[in-house]
């Protein structure tokens, strides 16, 4: 089984059309059939881009915004550099983390937040899938309020149980949200893109949509996972 995984890698044709294109992952034109698709970068905007090793996604931001624009990439791990892009390392759901990257804004608004992380897996798919949505509702919980007002956010997640609550969660904070799968997604993979577009912000402070996430989860299953403290690992597997 594993040598038939490799021999599909070496031969996915994505893989080939990143490496001829110059971009560091296949993972590219999955941001760049979602760009084509939703118009969700303009010339000149401002670009948080969550989960960014080893880079890809930040290539097509840096790109789709031009050199007025600026985009910002946040990771556990280092990325080499990209001219028009300012990588910041570490966990970006720790405060500290955080600073760095309001710092970077500069007081900017963020005109669209595109994220492809997903958690270290354990191999445990129920426990995988909700470690995931906890950790895309922390990435929203921290980025909305830097949105600006007609804003996008796109990010993976995984189908599977809680996906569903996840989006009604989001649905108020946006006038579009679907869901949508790019041409260079891998047939067998569980992923699956939330394009969420028009931001409109609420005036209120404090509503934390993993919180809200967490109390849809079922209380009586006793094995329900804290947040991974290391939650931003990405699994490599692109």
């Amino acid at each position: 089984m594993a040598d038939r995984w490799m021999d599909s890698h070496r031969r996915d044709a994505w893989r080939r059309k990143s490496k001829d294109s110059g971009y560091r992952a296949r993972s590219a034109f999955k941001l760049l059939q979602i760009q084509e698709r939703f118009n969700i970068m303009r010339q000149g905007d401002v670009i948080l881009d969550v989960g960014a090793h080893p880079g890809g996604w930040s290539q097509v931001a840096v790109e789709s915004v031009g050199d007025a624009g600026f985009v910002v990439g946040v990771d556990l791990e280092p990325c080499e550099p990209i001219d028009g892009c300012t990588f910041i390392v570490g966990d970006v759901t720790e405060d500290e983390v955080q600073r760095k990257l309001v710092g970077c804004l500069d007081g900017r608004d963020v005109n669209t937040v595109v994220s492809d992380i997903s958690p270290q897996l354990t191999g445990n798919w129920v426990r995988d899938q909700i470690i995931s949505l906890q950790l895309v509702a922390m990435v929203f919980d921290f980025s909305l309020p830097l949105l600006t007002a007609g804003g996008n956010f796109v990010t993976k997640v995984f189908q599977g149980e809680g996906i569903e609550n996840l989006i009604e969660l989001v649905r108020p904070r946006f006038t579009n949200v679907r869901r949508h799968s790019p041409e260079a997604s891998r047939k067998s993979s569980a992923e699956v893109f939330l394009v969420c577009r028009n931001h409109t912000p609420w005036s209120g402070t404090g509503y934390s949509i993993r919180k809200q996430l967490e109390l849809s989860f079922d209380a009586g299953d006793e094995s329900e996972p804290e947040p991974a403290a290391t939650g931003f690992r990405l699994h490599r597997a692109r």
